[in-house]
């Protein structure tokens, strides 16, 4: 069973980037899609972005397309979120999940979760 770990979070300014890091310890990191999702407060878990097992697809939400970028090394059994151009709206806890092979944008097709990072986009 993959388990996962988030960081990378913080408090940035409007206009400035972060890179969150999502490590899996485990077997087979490389035969999971890597989704990633945020929820800020009084809202629902959306999703954001999701990479397929072999890097080879990905798939952004439109709020987040062109700004953020999805990519994995699994030499590494890392994911990471690289996030650009952030706006306040991006403020929210973030969490990467994983779902065996199959890619979904749908939270609930993903049984293993992170903790979550927070990342709070003010001036």
């Amino acid at each position: 069973q993959v388990q996962l770990v988030e960081s990378g979070g913080g408090l940035v300014n409007p206009g400035d980037s972060l890179r969150l890091s999502c490590v899996a310890s485990g077997r087979a990191f490389n035969s999971y899609t890597i989704g990633w999702f945020r929820q800020a407060p009084g809202k629902e878990r959306e999703f954001v972005a999701f990479i397929r097992w072999n890097g080879g697809v990905t798939y952004y939400a439109d709020s987040v397309k062109g700004r953020f970028t999805a990519s994995r090394d699994n030499y590494k059994n890392t994911a990471f979120l690289q996030m650009n151009s952030l706006k306040p709206e991006d403020t929210a806890v973030y969490y990467c999940a994983a779902r065996a092979f199959d890619s979904s944008a749908d939270s609930h097709d993903y049984r293993i979760w992170g903790q979550g990072t927070q990342v709070t986009v003010s001036s």
